[in-house]
């Protein structure tokens, strides 16, 4: 923890938590010249940073060597790799955390924000009181008070963590060995992401959800190409079942899982993957004015604004958002300029951009094809997949399309774009340009004048757009 505390006790914004949302809001306050304090408990840069989708993508990068380095000899380069050694990958996690960490804390010191380390408390009259930390005792008062507390891994009951055999994220993240076999339970974004990796470094894999299908939330199309890919590289998955609980296994290292009517796995590991809660436990004394749901999210409104006058709320603890880093950023920015008054939109969460790392990638912005279709849109759609793709052939990854839906308009043509969905290689590196067409309310005749260079792996979202105006090149 970096602790630049000071003997000010009065500050434009006080911000309770360091992570994505915590810290990109006093970054931004202090550009915009506002004197800002920000508490964390931990270490800034929060649970993304530190145990989340940094540490996750680390080592799903070994996964993706693992692979590369697998089929080196189809490229003609003579070399083989027997197993990997996870500590090695371990310790470049943690270098890359660390090198982040103090990158981030060198610039809020530069941006003159007072970091204060321990657990903090909100009172009446926008009061914080620090405790339980480097700086506890420390009291001060904001004019506007913005709640960042993020959140952390939730369990289910019969699967009490214990940090050997049950693990979260966290547990998992710190893992110095692969395992030779593990049940994920959760087959959402992180659950697909643990897998993936699992499986790509030798783990026997099994996945148990609850939904009817994996990637709930994403469209059908692209959640049958990812549930067909870890199919075919030998994941065992179960949907529509409830985990009932796990019995250690005596004097062995594992255990065995029951699930479904009667269904059991002996595993090493429990990876549990069931989402995430708020942290706010003690983040609120009462008679603040802040209302907080039966679930423990904070309640805003659009503009990340609580029940009480100058307390904002942005990131994990907000109630009905998705609970991803690059929303935080964006609900800060929102916070911030109504900190100061001026014209800001709110952050529109159906067009939230989502990046699934699991292999193969996924990415998506918009509404899905059947979620169109409920809304009343008569829509048109188009699906072009990479095996036709210049660039996946080079590089040899061919699984998986790019699917746009798009309104139907009156004259017949296609209309605006809904909704863009891919899968594949890459592709959490290619959405940037289709989430910006769905955010202009683009149409597929406005995206497709525009030149994609050849061979890349975005010709492919090119094409699906020149399809969708009625004259594909080699679709449609």
């Amino acid at each position: 923890m970096v602790t630049t505390t000071t003997a000010e006790t009065h500050y434009d914004v006080v911000v309770v938590g360091g992570g994505p949302g915590g810290y990109a809001t006093a970054l931004y306050a202090s550009s915009a010249g506002l004197s800002v304090a920000l508490v964390e408990r931990d270490k800034v840069g929060g649970t993304c940073l530190h145990r989340g989708c940094i540490p996750a993508k680390e080592f799903l990068e070994t996964a993706s060597v693992f692979r590369s380095v697998s089929r080196a000899r189809d490229y003609g380069v003579n070399s083989s790799v027997q197993e990997v050694d996870f500590s090695v990958s371990q310790a470049r996690k943690n270098t890359v955390v660390e090198q982040l960490f103090k990158g981030l804390s060198g610039l809020l010191v530069g941006r003159k924000v007072t970091v204060i380390g321990g657990i903090a408390t909100l009172y009446p009259g926008k009061l914080v009181k620090v405790t339980r930390g480097a700086d506890a005792g420390v009291e001060i008062v904001g004019r506007n008070i913005v709640l960042a507390p993020g959140s952390i891994p939730r369990t289910l009951p019969g699967l009490d963590v214990d940090g050997r055999i049950v693990l979260t994220s966290d547990e998992f993240l710190d893992m110095n060995s692969v395992p030779e076999s593990a049940a994920v339970v959760g087959g959402g974004a992180i659950g697909c992401e643990f897998a993936s990796l699992l499986c790509d470094l030798g783990t026997n894999v099994t996945i148990l959800e609850a939904l009817p299908a994996l990637l709930s939330g994403c469209d059908r199309d692209v959640t049958a190409v990812v549930t067909r890919s870890f199919k075919k590289r030998g994941m065992e998955i179960a949907t529509s079942v409830e985990v009932r609980g796990h019995q250690p296994i005596e004097g062995g290292r594992g255990t065995v899982v029951h699930f479904g009517d009667g269904e059991s796995r002996e595993v090493d590991k429990i990876v549990v993957s069931v989402g995430r809660r708020p942290r706010t436990e003690g983040l609120l004394a009462s008679d603040t004015g802040v209302t907080v749901d039966e679930r423990g999210f904070v309640i805003t409104d659009a503009y990340q604004q609580t029940h009480a006058e100058g307390v904002w709320a942005v990131g994990d603890v907000v109630a009905g958002t998705p609970q991803l880093a690059h929303v935080g950023f964006a609900e800060a920015i929102v916070a911030v300029k109504g900190i100061l008054g001026e014209p800001v939109l709110p952050v529109d969460y159906e067009k939230i951009p989502w990046a699934i790392y699991c292999h193969p990638e996924v990415a998506f912005a918009g509404l899905t094809e059947d979620a169109a279709t409920e809304r009343g849109y008569d829509i048109v759609t188009m699906k072009d997949p990479f095996g036709g793709n210049s660039r996946a052939r080079i590089i040899g990854e061919t699984e998986g399309m790019v699917k746009v839906v798009a309104e139907r308009a009156p004259d017949g043509s296609t209309g605006r774009i809904l909704g863009v969905h891919m899968v594949g290689p890459w592709v959490t590196e290619q959405l940037g340009a289709g989430y910006l067409a769905l955010n202009w309310e683009a149409t597929p005749a406005d995206v497709a004048q525009f030149i994609q260079p050849h061979p890349t792996l975005s010709e492919t979202f090119g094409e699906t757009m020149l399809a969708l105006t009625g004259r594909g090149l080699h679709i449609g």
